[in-house]
């Protein structure tokens, strides 16, 4: 089951239990890698009803609902670790909130530090949680896609999500065929494809 982050419907409460969240804004870059995988992992497999998997966008603390609503939950996002740029690094449990927190890539992770925090302290925090995160190369290019070194680690980033996601003993099968168009996450234009296709030449800012 998938979902659009920039238009979500209100949260039911349903048989799901996991959620597959990336957030970062797409316009901005590598802070576009967060939502990113989670297209690429929509787009690569499938999922049973008990996974939700969703563009979380910048949306801050409108994601309180569907975290405490969790009992696995797996972010992608761009992180500052302070390392070699395109650097991919696995947080799992009580990790997490402290990662979201360290040099902040932008308000974003202030935003969803809170979410956590806000989750913690109602008692509603997953029981299991994994943070996949990658050092940004590039933010300051206000309508660019990723960079060739974050991009490089999508393929390893959806590798890692699905040893997680099976050692969580959810079951996940990869396509048989190509992902119908309205099925994607998120707006076509913004599919990573027609986006970079749709940039006008020498417009890095």
């Amino acid at each position: 089951m998938s979902s659009n982050g920039n238009n979500e419907p209100a949260l039911q409460q349903s048989n799901w239990d996991t959620l597959i969240l990336g957030i970062g804004n797409v316009l901005w870059a590598d802070e576009g890698f967060g939502v990113r995988c989670v297209e690429a992992l929509h787009e690569r497999y499938q999922f049973p009803p008990s996974v939700r998997v969703m563009d979380g966008g910048t949306q801050g603390l409108f994601l309180l609902p569907w975290v405490c609503s969790a009992n696995r939950l797996l972010i992608f996002d761009a992180i500052d670790f302070g390392l070699e740029p395109g650097t991919l690094k696995l947080i799992l449990g009580d990790d997490v909130p402290s990662y979201m927190g360290v040099k902040k890539v932008s308000m974003h992770q202030a935003g969803f530090q809170e979410v956590l925090s806000s989750a913690q302290l109602s008692g509603e925090f997953p029981d299991e949680i994994a943070l996949i995160g990658a050092q940004p190369e590039l933010l300051n290019d206000y309508g660019g896609s990723l960079t060739g070194t974050v991009k490089g680690q999508l393929q390893p980033a959806l590798e890692q999500a699905v040893e997680v996601l099976h050692g969580w003993g959810v079951d996940i099968q990869e396509r048989s065929g190509e992902l119908p168009a309205d099925e994607r996450i998120g707006p076509g234009a913004l599919a990573i494809s027609d986006y970079e296709t749709g940039r006008p030449e020498g417009a890095l800012t």
